[in-house]
């Protein structure tokens, strides 16, 4: 007859693993001697060596208990169940290491793809990461609020990347963030808006469903306009053409969009 300690050594277990097995289920009580303590036999061992072998296989505590009462063929089927179980979980792992490995490059936090290759565009173009930053944060929002649509609106911006003027407003918003409120090359930045919203227009890109409630497109508004002294006043001056709107426009002024503005 065996104690405790000594059953454990025998399965190559812990005493503290074998009093778990008892708790749920998966090794029977034995019963005690005069002084109280347990007592157990061969078959114990050999119990506990199987639990132990089901264990270091990777078959989970909870269907232990299973295999060990199958028959043959069951257990070829219960091992076998487990095994894919087993693989599902080993994807799920990968797929979790890929996002880690994301995650490390930093913008992949909450981003699309999409997004992260758009943003990587415009450091190619030569835009300041504080700005990048502004503009990272903003898609972060609206890729949570349409993530079904994003990429579809990224690649759109894509092309507009195409146009000299957006590449050229680029180059000026991002200096323009140390400008002052009076500055008198917002109206250069203006007029730059301008032609581009007038070509949108004209393209029919304006107006539509883009599935973004009008609670947040007020919040994008409102953290562009207080996202530098210029900002403000650049609302302004497109407010003051006609113009009303940022993230979406919501006023088309007619006598504008056959106005000779400034060429680039």
């Amino acid at each position: 007859m065996l104690t405790i300690s000594r059953l454990a050594a025998y399965a190559g277990v812990t005493v503290r693993a074998v009093r778990h097995y008892h708790q749920i289920g998966l090794l029977p009580e034995p019963e005690r001697d005069r002084s109280g303590y347990r007592i157990y036999d061969a078959a114990a061992v050999v119990r506990l060596i199987r639990i132990r072998s089901l264990a270091d296989a990777g078959v989970p505590l909870a269907r232990v208990q299973e295999l060990l009462g199958a028959g043959p063929e069951e257990f070829a089927d219960g091992v076998q169940e487990i095994d894919k179980d087993l693989r599902a979980e080993i994807r799920r792992l990968q797929d979790t290491r890929r996002r880690l490995a994301r995650l490390a490059a930093g913008e992949h936090l909450a981003l699309p793809q999409s997004v992260v290759d758009y943003l990587d565009r415009l450091r190619g173009l030569g835009v300041e990461e504080r700005y990048i930053e502004m503009e990272r944060d903003a898609w972060i929002m609206i890729a949570a609020q349409v993530p079904h649509r994003i990429d579809a609106v990224i690649a759109k911006k894509h092309e507009e990347l195409d146009d000299p003027d957006m590449v050229k407003l680029y180059g000026i918003l991002d200096e323009a963030l140390d400008w002052p409120v009076d500055d008198l090359r917002m109206v250069e930045i203006a007029d730059l808006l301008e032609r581009l919203m007038i070509r949108a227009v004209e393209a029919g890109e304006v107006g539509g469903d883009d599935g973004i409630d009008d609670q947040f497109v007020d919040l994008l508004d409102s953290t562009m306009a207080e996202s530098s002294p210029g900002a403000a006043r650049l609302l302004a001056i497109l407010e003051e053409r006609g113009w009303k709107g940022w993230t979406r426009i919501e006023r088309v002024p007619a006598d504008r969009l056959d106005t000779e503005l400034p060429p680039s």
